[in-house]
C-alpha cells in the first residue's frame, strides 16, 4: 500500500459544507483506505491505499463525499514524494527561516495554461510575493491571508483550475504525518 495526502477544498469554511473529521474518516475507510488520519478541521487527510493514479483517488474521494454527505467537494491528492518536493522547492525558504507566518501554498488540481501572470502580479500588495511552481503556487503575504487580494478564489479564476490553499505550518505537518505513515508497514 502507498501513502497519499488528500486536500479537500472548501469544507468547514464560513458554515458551508460542514463535515466532521470522524465522519470523513469513516467514509474514506469504506473505500478500503487504511490508516486514515485527519489534521485539523479543514479537510487534510493522510491515508494508505493500493497504488493507483492520483486523479483516480481524488475522484473516488469526491464521489464518496457526495454519496455520503450530499455535497460536491474538489479534492487534490498528492504522493508523499510530491509533497516533499513542494517543501524542498519552496522559493521563500530563506525568508521564513524563523517563522512560517505569511507563507501559503495553493495546490492546483491540474496544470494551468494560458494565464496572464502579469495580471496576477498586478494584485500583489506591499511585501507580498508569488511564485507559480509545478502544480502549486507559493504565496508570501506577511500582513495576513485575510487581507490579500490573491486568495484561493482569485487564483482559481485567473489560472482557470481548481485549487485549495494551506498555510505553511499545515503543509509541513501533513508531510510529517505522511512520512510517519509511510514508514509503517
Amino acid at each position: 500500500m502507498e501513502t497519499y495526502i488528500a486536500l479537500l477544498r472548501g469544507i468547514n469554511v464560513s458554515g458551508q459544507k460542514l463535515l466532521k473529521m470522524g465522519e470523513l474518516k469513516s467514509a474514506l475507510q469504506e473505500l478500503s483506505f487504511d490508516r486514515v488520519t485527519t489534521y485539523l478541521q479543514s479537510g487534510n487527510v493522510v491515508f494508505k491505499a493500493k497504488a493507483q493514479s492520483l486523479e483516480e483517488l481524488a475522484l473516488k474521494i469526491s464521489r464518496q463525499i457526495h454519496q455520503t454527505f450530499g455535497f460536491e467537494v474538489a479534492v487534490v491528492v498528492l504522493s508523499v514524494d510530491q509533497l516533499g518536493q513542494i517543501i524542498l522547492q519552496n522559493p521563500f525558504a530563506k525568508e521564513i527561516q524563523d517563522s512560517d507566518a505569511g507563507l501559503y501554498v495553493t495546490y492546483l488540481k491540474t496544470t494551468p495554461c494560458n494565464f496572464d501572470f502579469s495580471l496576477i502580479q498586478s494584485k500583489l500588495q506591499e511585501d507580498e510575493a508569488i511564485v507559480i511552481g509545478d502544480g502549486v503556487v507559493y504565496f508570501y503575504c506577511p500582513k495576513g491571508y485575510g487581507r490579500t487580494k490573491l486568495n484561493n478564489n482569485f487564483l482559481e479564476s485567473k489560472l482557470g483550475v481548481v485549487a485549495t490553499t494551506r498555510n505553511w505550518k499545515t503543509t509541513k505537518e501533513m508531510f510529517k504525518i505522511s512520512q510517519e505513515l509511510n514508514l509503517d508497514v
